[in-house]
């Protein structure tokens, strides 16, 4: 099949540059038509996916999406932000800010799981908020995740620089060196970083099914590793030192810096989490996605939880937390210690593998993302390419939409979304420090998050069809609007009666807005296949904790996640709602077989 054109040979905005600046013109007339424009199941299963050529392969099953779920998860969560968060904001109190995260990232993976059962595309979460919200909330929101997925690999790629060198006995600063010429934070230059990102892009370009079969070896050596970990942990460490800090001018106790620290840190380990979007991306490759994809998702993000916790507790319980180092905190308990030092190596080592299914599996899904993307003509439609022999993302058409090159071109395969996305991440990796990274992705994430909930609410209380929406949004305003005053209270108010009075009435509030909704507002849309329990309380608490966790994240980010919206939006006024018009008005986006969608999902 011939991948379409961005103009399908008809009108194009981006013909010349007359026409580009005459298109930049009719710009509000496409924002008003455009913008909230919903798409539907059947077109987002039939007409958009046939944009890519090719079907990718449905060959995964739930233990794959398991142990993809966990190999994307563990990797990042444990050796990456466990010691900063640690160190900086919880104490031994970490493993009740896992805790905390792993109950948001689960009443999440409910709402994400109901979204791919329903809707089985590579899309996730910009698929989902298009069926709902429409085209510029889901550009917005899946752009943000994309570049969530570019710095958390950054991230974690700068990791597998401390424990790569933990594991030969040498320091990460000794593989990094300084630029003095650049700013703080962003002149720490980490080669090694480079190569692993490249490596893992390499790896990924291969089929589907094969890089699940490289990640379940590494993912079953790895969590051998985890539990030796945890023994090794529990064998070694002394539990004075949940409680006692090396230095006494320190704050001692579980809890040394209080609630606000647990939730601190519940909102610097919620990257952690990230994997489970990355599994929901595989929806489109899922034999069976009715059974499959909620033990897959739902299951990989509730054991990982408990490795989560029972990994922290192991870490405090190892070094008093104003000892533990930031960057690798399990290798460096074991340093120095008489005996011991064999510890260190082996920690290096298995969690170097660990980082690596980490990278695998989140750059499995930026892929996919920037794919379905590329179907919605808001990117260009190159990159929607599914490789005729890997079936996997591939750029197979020029950047002007010609028609597709041949199977044997440089190009094609040279050239893909997995390739352009790497380079970026590596990009990233080589400069930026880890603390500007983390905190960043956590912003996006939580939003991310937030607006899957916030659209599964939507799409099960709206009616399909002319019915005004406005009780819905109205409920959904309100209640986000009392989670932000909750959160901007218990963050700004001073300690005392007249907080817990106005914590408890923002409390009570937030639960009458849900009851009356509850009770006034019917379903619309009950789902046939799988549904989240509970509604709308699930996605309701979900909405909070996000709200609330993002209030944990300093001013800073928010001031970086600031600019990188205003890019995003940049990048719709003057490129997608254009593009998007011109596949509208060639007839690129329409629906059909509204009975295809139930009929693909039953099928095994």
């Amino acid at each position: 099949m011939e991948v379409q054109s961005s103009n399908n040979g008809g009108h194009s905005s981006f013909s010349s540059l007359r026409v580009y600046l005459n298109s930049l013109s009719s710009t509000p007339s496409r924002l008003a038509r455009r913008a909230v424009s919903v798409s539907t199941s059947s077109d987002e299963m039939s007409r958009v996916r046939a944009v890519s050529g090719e079907h990718m392969r449905r060959t995964l099953r739930w233990y794959d999406l398991i142990g993809l779920g966990i190999g994307g998860m563990v990797g990042a969560g444990v050796f990456v932000t466990t010691g900063r968060a640690s160190r900086l904001y919880a104490g031994p109190s970490i493993v009740v800010s896992y805790a905390i995260a792993g109950l948001c990232a689960l009443l999440s993976a409910f709402c994400y799981t109901e979204f791919a059962v329903h809707l089985p595309v590579a899309g996730g979460a910009f698929s989902y908020i298009r069926i709902t919200f429409g085209e510029f909330p889901a550009f917005f929101t899946g752009a943000n995740l994309v570049l969530d997925y570019v710095m958390s690999n950054a991230a974690v790629s700068r990791s597998f620089t401390a424990y790569f060198g933990t594991a030969f006995g040498i320091s990460a600063h000794k593989w990094r060196f300084v630029v003095s010429a650049l700013p703080a934070g962003f002149n720490e230059i980490d080669p090694v970083a480079v190569v692993v990102v490249l490596a893992i892009t390499v790896i990924i370009c291969c089929s589907t099914r094969e890089s699940s079969k490289v990640n379940m070896i590494m993912t079953a050596f790895h969590i051998a590793f985890i539990a030796f970990v945890i023994v090794m942990g529990f064998l070694r460490g002394d539990s004075k030192n949940l409680t006692s800090p090396a230095k006494p001018e320190h704050p001692s106790g579980f809890f040394p810096f209080g609630a606000a620290g647990v939730f601190n840190g519940a909102a610097m380990v919620y990257l952690s989490y990230i994997g489970y979007d990355a599994v929901s991306t595989m929806a489109e490759e899922v034999k069976n996605p009715v059974k499959d994809i909620p033990v897959g998702v739902s299951g990989s993000v509730a054991i990982v939880t408990v490795l989560y916790c029972l990994m922290a507790v192991s870490m405090s319980m190892l070094l008093p937390y104003d000892l533990i180092d930031p960057e690798a905190p399990f290798s460096a308990a074991f340093r120095g210690s008489n005996g011991w030092e064999w510890v260190t190596k082996v920690v290096g080592i298995g969690a170097s593998f660990g980082i690596l299914t980490s990278l695998l599996v989140a750059m499995l899904g930026q892929a996919r993302y920037m794919c379905v993307i590329g179907r919605s003509r808001v990117v260009p439609v190159w990159f929607a390419k599914i490789h005729h022999r890997t079936s996997t993302p591939v750029n197979a058409s020029s950047f002007l939409g010609t028609s597709e090159l041949p199977k044997d071109s440089v190009f094609l395969n040279g050239l893909d979304c997995d390739i352009l996305l790497g380079i970026f991440t590596a990009v990233l990796a080589l400069f930026t420090d880890l603390n500007i990274l983390l905190n960043l992705v956590s912003i996006g994430t939580l939003f991310v998050f937030y607006m899957v909930a916030n659209a599964l609410i939507f799409k099960r209380y709206v009616p399909v069809g002319p019915t005004k929406p406005w009780p819905t949004l109205t409920f959904l305003t309100l209640f986000s609007t009392i989670s932000l005053v909750f959160t901007l209270i218990w963050q700004l108010a001073p300690q005392g009666k007249v907080k817990a009075f106005m914590l408890g009435a923002s409390a009570v509030v937030a639960i009458a807005i849900v009851l009356i909704f509850h009770f006034v507002v019917p379903q619309a849309n009950k789902p046939e296949l799988w549904g989240v329990p509970f509604m709308p309380w699930t996605p309701c608490v979900s909405i909070f904790l996000n709200i609330f966790l993002l209030g944990s994240l300093d001013a800073p980010s928010y001031v970086r996640f600031g600019f990188f919206s205003g890019l995003i939006v940049l990048v719709y006024l003057f490129y997608g709602v254009h593009a998007s018009s011109d596949a509208e008005a060639n007839g690129s986006f329409g629906v059909k077989e509204d009975g295809q969608v139930l009929k693909e999902l039953t099928e095994v």
